[in-house]
């Protein structure tokens, strides 16, 4: 293990190296942008992109607003070997079928160029300057594998049947348990007793996902998205009950030669090829479904973000040490889909998530690295106006749900337009752990579709709108412009 680390650091110092050395013409930056499930992260890059190339109203997004930016523009990525993100198709998606792109299910990549003027006397006079922006989309639960580096199977194994065991999962991991306990980790291996077993242990997983908990934090992030690994050994196996090292023959030895090729074929060459070269990082944070499931959700979305963090390499290299290494010296946590909600409520938003993050921001300030906290929407599907209830007028939400959303009993077909209010989110962030399982919840979110661009004089569409979008660029890129 010692010398496979020892391996794959001076691979990533010699990479690094040539990478630092092909950025002295034109200097590139790293952007990691990961989150759970259902997060945003394919939205939040396809806005991104689009606002930049297409001349989007950033006015906190300060080279841009003051005309320091002549241009921006897709290149060919730098990484041969890992597949391209799919911009062209998700803007179609968004743009013309009004549709929310497909989830993010495997790592992709992506470079926009962008051309700038120097905010400096000598920069200016050097000429213009280039950076590269190579945005890195990956889910986030493949982060959370990286903690099985330092863990062998009968550790996992433990934390994972104990995982299994708290209320809110119970109902969802019964059938697996049920099984598992019936099982002596010392019988002889068999194969189709562990596909078994590894098909009831995804199907928590998935239950855990879809359920009222909301969220599956417990590694292995390939088993919710196996890709082409779907079947294969490495992905076949289960938590057991063993103490110290498996029998030699036995299905715990099986389990834990395979939860070892897991960690040689899935987690360290995920580690090596991308997650160790990124330069800064953005984390979206879907609040309000957790908010929305009650304070389990919250609690375990606190725990998967703890974990998350921990996997960074955070902090400022020095100058010479920057040349062989890479490290994360600024991180931004967003609570997405803020058009959910009425702008009064956004700070309300952002105090929340930052009560969640707050053991992960404490960490990275520690380490170094720089953080903020926002909450914005990648893209704005929303408009704001009031409702009447009881004679009370309150602020609402308005925009077209996606056809099957049902409102007081009304079910869309995707043309028409509602007005919601939303419900108000607590004063005090602390009170989201606090609040009870089950029952109506005093928040009310439908998924609404993408909005209809408008259309210039001229005929030309306009950008993707969004809430906050500019301050996001800015916090992970605006200093490299200067």
């Amino acid at each position: 293990m010692q010398l496979a680390r020892i391996t794959d650091e001076t691979r990533l110092a010699v990479l690094t190296l040539a990478e630092r050395a092909a950025g002295l013409v034109a200097p590139s930056v790293r952007l990691g942008v990961t989150g759970l499930a259902r997060a945003g992260k394919t939205v939040f890059i396809t806005a991104l992109v689009h606002n930049l190339i297409h001349g989007g109203r950033l006015p906190l997004f300060r080279a841009y607003a003051a005309g320091r930016i002549s241009g921006a523009a897709l290149e060919p990525q730098p990484d041969d070997a890992v597949p391209r993100f799919d911009y062209e198709r998700h803007v179609a998606t968004l743009v013309d079928q009004r549709a929310w792109p497909d989830s993010t299910r495997q790592i992709s990549e992506l470079r926009l160029t962008i051309r700038y003027e120097s905010a400096t006397f000598v920069g200016r006079h050097i000429g213009r300057g280039v950076l590269n922006l190579d945005i890195v989309d990956y889910p986030g639960e493949w982060l959370l594998d990286l903690a099985l580096l330092a863990k062998d199977y009968a550790v996992w194994s433990g934390e994972a049947l104990a995982a299994a065991s708290v209320p809110a999962r119970a109902a969802s991991a019964a059938p697996w348990l049920a099984r598992t306990a019936d099982i002596d980790a010392a019988r002889p291996e068999d194969e189709a007793l562990a596909r078994e077993l590894s098909g009831l242990f995804t199907d928590y997983l998935l239950a855990c996902r879809k359920g009222q908990a909301g969220l599956a934090v417990t590694p292995p992030g390939r088993f919710l998205m196996p890709g082409d690994l779907a079947g294969s050994p490495a992905l076949t196996f289960a938590p057991l009950p063993v103490d110290g090292a498996p029998v030699p023959g036995s299905l715990g030895a099986m389990m834990a030669r395979r939860y070892e090729s897991y960690k040689h074929a899935v987690v360290r060459p995920f580690f090596r090829d991308h997650f160790a070269r990124l330069d800064r990082q953005i984390v979206l944070v879907d609040a309000l479904e957790a908010l929305n499931a009650g304070a389990a959700a919250v609690g375990e979305l606190e725990a998967a973000l703890a974990g998350i963090l921990s996997a960074f390499r955070l902090g400022r290299s020095g100058w010479l040490a920057s040349l062989v290494s890479r490290r994360i010296d600024r991180i931004l946590f967003a609570a997405t889909k803020a058009d959910h909600l009425h702008h009064i409520d956004h700070d309300r938003l952002e105090a929340i998530l930052r009560r969640i993050v707050a053991r992960a921001i404490d960490r990275a300030a520690f380490a170094g690295a720089k953080v903020d906290v926002l909450a914005l929407a990648s893209v704005r599907a929303t408009s704001e106006g009031t409702v009447t209830r009881a004679g009370e007028r309150l602020a609402s939400i308005v925009g077209t749900p996606v056809p099957g959303e049902a409102v007081d009993g009304r079910t869309f077909d995707g043309t028409g337009e509602v007005a919601i209010f939303p419900g108000d989110l607590p004063d005090a962030p602390d009170a989201i752990f606090a609040q009870g399982e089950g029952g109506e919840s005093p928040l009310r979110f439908v998924r609404f579709r993408p909005p209809r661009l408008e259309r210039t004089a001229e005929g030309f569409t306009l950008s993707l709108p969004h809430i906050r979008l500019d301050r996001a660029i800015e916090f992970l890129v605006g200093d490299r412009l200067a």
